[in-house]
Parts: C-alpha cells; sequence; structure tokens
C-alpha cells in the first residue's frame, strides 16, 4: 500500500453515511460483533461524546474510521476514554490503514491531555501499539486479556470500567 495516498482528518457531516456503511461491512462477518458499531457510533455522535472521529480517506472515498469516546472508571479516575470501534473497508484491511488511524488517534489524545485509554480488541494486535490487559482495570463480563489500557501519562488505573450507555445502541 502507499500510505502516500492515504488522507486522515476529522470526520465530516458529509462523512457520515460513509462510515455507518463502512462500518457495518467492517464488522459483517465478526463473529465477536454484536453488529451494532454503527448505531454505536451515531448515538455516540448524538450525545457529543464522539471525542475524537477520525477518517480515512483514498481518492476521496472514505476507507477507514476510528472513534474515541470517554470512559468512566470506578476509581474516579479522569482523563480515560476508550478506542474504538476501528473500521476498515474489507478490500483495504491489513495495508496498515487500521493501524494509522489507531496511532493518530492516539496522538490526538495526547495533545489533548488524557490520562489513558482503553481497548477491547484482539490482543496481539493492539499489543502493538502498547496496550496492555491489567487485572485490576476491568470490564465486566469480558474476557480480561481482551480488555487492554495504555497509561499516556502516569499509570494504569485500578477499577471497573464503563463506556458511555451509546454503547448500547441497538437501531
Amino acid at each position: 500500500m502507499n500510505n502516500n495516498k492515504i488522507e486522515i482528518r476529522p470526520e465530516e457531516p458529509e462523512d457520515w453515511d460513509a462510515i455507518d456503511q463502512l462500518t457495518q461491512a467492517a464488522f459483517a462477518d465478526e463473529l465477536h460483533s454484536s453488529h451494532t458499531e454503527h448505531f454505536i457510533i451515531r448515538a455516540l455522535r448524538e450525545a457529543r461524546q464522539l471525542t475524537i472521529s477520525l477518517v480515512a480517506l483514498e481518492a476521496g472515498q472514505v476507507v477507514g474510521h476510528v472513534a474515541v469516546s470517554p470512559v468512566s472508571i470506578s476509581s474516579g479516575e479522569m482523563g480515560w476514554y476508550g478506542l474504538g470501534p476501528v473500521s476498515v473497508e474489507t478490500t483495504r484491511q491489513r495495508q496498515g490503514i487500521g493501524s494509522s488511524l489507531v496511532n493518530m488517534a492516539l496522538t490526538k489524545l495526547q495533545q489533548l491531555g488524557a490520562a489513558g485509554c482503553v481497548v477491547l480488541g484482539e490482543p496481539a494486535y493492539y499489543g502493538l501499539f502498547g496496550f496492555k490487559a491489567d487485572p485490576e482495570l476491568v470490564l465486566p463480563d469480558i474476557p480480561p486479556e481482551y480488555f487492554q489500557a495504555i497509561a499516556l501519562k502516569g499509570d494504569v488505573p485500578c477499577g471497573i470500567v464503563r463506556y458511555h450507555q451509546a454503547f448500547e445502541a441497538t437501531g
């Protein structure tokens, strides 16, 4: 893949339909998926909880998207965010687009002064970015190895993590 052809920028309202379609298609065959990811992004946007929403464009077409939203931690630790959903057009997966989006999202979080970020996803993949499972930071009812965190300043806190209620959106 020629990375020079990919542009990453914040979402704009005219991208919303393309983000919906891309997200639906990207998760369509995923066994671990609730198949509601596009509803979640929409609900986060409507609740003004979509802190970071970046698109990857190739020839003006949306080929990737990443969402970042605030999470709460039972310890009261502030400044933590959840990464995801991350979507890449199915024919363009495993070509570095998702990695570019994740790296840019983490950079943006650092610029915002975020304390850290959590992600629910494949340990081997997200480990490449420095995410690690921490037994003291828990997302209930999720196998602990799939819930990972990265501290951007300070340490990973202890506690139970809650995502915004938008993550319960089903339509």
